[in-house]
């Protein structure tokens, strides 16, 4: 153990998927932090993958990238969010890694000829990294969010590595279930049984809830609190009430309004720390977010569309999350719009809707689909003076745009579409050629934080100035770390002919071979910037990102 007194919450789900253990782990997590405990927050995803790298992102969701490379499910951005805190890979789990792990230690006559079992083996090392986790962040408390839904026989392992740690250490492991309460249409009634049979089916796992978070499309009234607490052997008062809201940033203060804090602290036979600080910063942004006055509408021209508006939001959430920070920062509401690149190439002369908004992201992606209604929406927004912020994709294809409509190369492109282009603006190094040769498709990728040097009086750097909570000085030169995850860079060969012709990059790597943001000056577009890293995974409510905060404020400024 990592101390005799150290605490653990874990975090199920009931009846379905979808309904917000990763927003409720993330909120308990901030309204422990606010009483002065110091939490590290994990994530068990069950499926067999060992990390999120090669998932879909339109069945899946996002793929969240740590510091450290490791590409993990989107929960893990949820609590950088709500924490403030950087994560690493002792924080994420699947159950890919731990046989992964357990069977090459296998081979390796780690277990000293013994039957190698999924009980007792898989679970010790499930226990094994909760704990080094807990000790690698020196936390108080755990807080372990169990993916899928209790009857899932793919978590549980998870459940029962769960219940053999609270069986040693009864006083220090708290479960959490998060449950759904449909109200259907026909009764106009919450009904409460379908939680009943989800707590019932986890007591057969021998497991019994301390708390359980009723989710619903409306508050849960005193009447079903208490038939809840009557057939899951709860008090009342451990019964919370999660209505559907407008925002998930409402959810550690609606929590509070149920005291789920002293509920936990209670069952822990805790104390709030002296130190501890109350949620008035968090309070201040709720605040700030009610009341926006100014408005600005933004479309977001993407790939990942195709599986229609109920996974546009999993495809891309961190970079909606990092625009609605800076929005709010800045007093304004966010309208976004989703348009499906494939739409321009079908129909060109749609693109002048472009020109009802106030600014254009183009995010990440992979692939063919679409592309060229992507550099379509570039040249439109460049030549209209609509301010673009490009993430990744939207970067390599501004280059591959200007190299065609500036430098007049028009069959400019990038290597992963038209390698045998005359102008291959976007292309692999030749390390990563090495490793495609290979067939090591997985180690190609640039993954995780890299620096940046920034150039001194451009668009970016006075941007990371303005609010100077990601920016260094080191040895007289500005620098910056950020995210990345792709596979190809700006060709270096036509770097020098880009700039003769008015483009700037304004942030390269420290040995000055790879091209990290690109923009035109301000003289020549309100604002054009594209970063090959993705800023939006280091934005947080409480601190956005500088990029984000000046594409907003440009969207602010051209709408006036």
């Amino acid at each position: 153990m990592k101390k005799k007194n150290h605490k653990y919450i874990f975090v199920v789900g009931g009846v379905m998927s979808g309904v917000g253990k990763g927003i409720a782990a993330s909120s308990i997590g901030k309204i422990l932090q606010s009483k002065g405990f110091k939490i590290n927050p994990i994530k068990v995803d069950p499926y067999l993958n060992v990390d999120a790298g090669n998932m879909n992102p339109t069945e899946h969701g996002e793929v969240f990238v740590l510091d450290s490379g490791l590409e993990t499910d989107q929960d893990l951005g949820n609590y950088e969010r709500f924490l403030e805190m950087s994560l690493s890979d002792d924080d994420y789990m699947t159950s890919g890694m731990i046989y992964k792990y357990v069977l090459e230690k296998e081979r390796n006559f780690g277990y000293k000829g013994k039957c190698v079992e999924a009980i007792p083996h898989i679970t010790e090392e499930i226990l094994r990294r909760i704990k080094k986790a807990a000790d690698n962040h020196q936390s108080d408390i755990s807080l372990i969010e169990i993916g899928g839904t209790i009857g899932d026989y793919q978590n549980i392992l998870f459940i029962e590595a769960a219940r053999t740690l609270k069986i040693k250490h009864p006083q220090d492991v708290i479960f959490v279930m998060v449950s759904y309460l449909p109200v259907p249409g026909s009764l106009g009634e919450m009904k409460t049984r379908p939680t009943q049979n989800a707590v019932r089916q986890l007591n057969s796992y021998g497991v019994q809830p301390d708390i359980i978070i009723a989710r619903g499309p409306q508050a849960l009234d005193q009447k079903r609190k208490e038939k809840i607490a009557m057939a899951c052997a709860i008090a009342p008062e451990n019964v919370i009430s999660a209505p559907d809201i407008e925002s998930v940033y409402d959810v550690p203060l609606n929590f509070e309004k149920d005291k789920i804090s002293s509920i936990i602290l209670k069952t822990f036979h805790m104390r709030a720390k002296a130190n501890g600080n109350s949620l008035n910063s968090w309070k201040n942004f709720v605040h700030k977010r009610d009341n926006a006055k100014k408005e600005i509408k933004i479309a977001v021209v993407g790939k990942y569309f195709d599986t229609g508006d109920f996974f546009l939001s999993d495809a891309y959430v961190s970079v909606i999350e990092a625009i609605k920070f800076s929005s709010i920062w800045e007093g304004a509401k966010t309208k976004l719009t989703w348009i499906n690149s494939k739409e321009y190439e079908n129909n060109p002369k749609k693109i002048k809707e472009l020109s009802n908004y106030d600014g254009v992201i183009v995010p990440g992606g992979f692939g063919k689909a679409g592309i060229e209604g992507v550099i379509m929406t570039i040249k439109y927004v460049r030549e209209n003076k609509i301010p673009y912020l490009g993430l990744c994709y939207g970067m390599q294809l501004a280059v591959v745009e200007y190299a065609r409509n500036v430098l007049g190369w028009n069959d400019a492109h990038t290597a992963e579409i038209d390698p045998k282009s005359s102008h291959i603006v976007i292309d692999m190094l030749p390390e990563q050629r090495k490793l495609l040769k290979d067939g090591k498709y997985g180690a190609m990728l640039r993954l995780g934080a890299y620096k940046t040097i920034l150039k001194k009086g451009s668009v970016a750097t006075k941007a990371y100035l303005s609010l100077g909570n990601l920016v260094k000085e080191n040895n007289g030169l500005l620098e910056i770390s950020e995210r990345h995850r792709h596979f190809y860079e700006v060709n270096p060969q036509y770097v020098a002919e880009m700039e003769k012709a008015g483009m700037v990059f304004s942030g390269i790597s420290p040995d000055g071979k790879l091209m990290e943001i690109l923009e035109l000056p301000k003289n020549v577009h309100p604002f054009f910037l594209g970063s090959q890293f993705h800023p939006e995974f280091k934005a947080r409510p409480l601190h956005p990102h500088p990029l984000f905060s000046a594409f907003v404020k440009a969207c602010i400024e051209t709408k006036k």
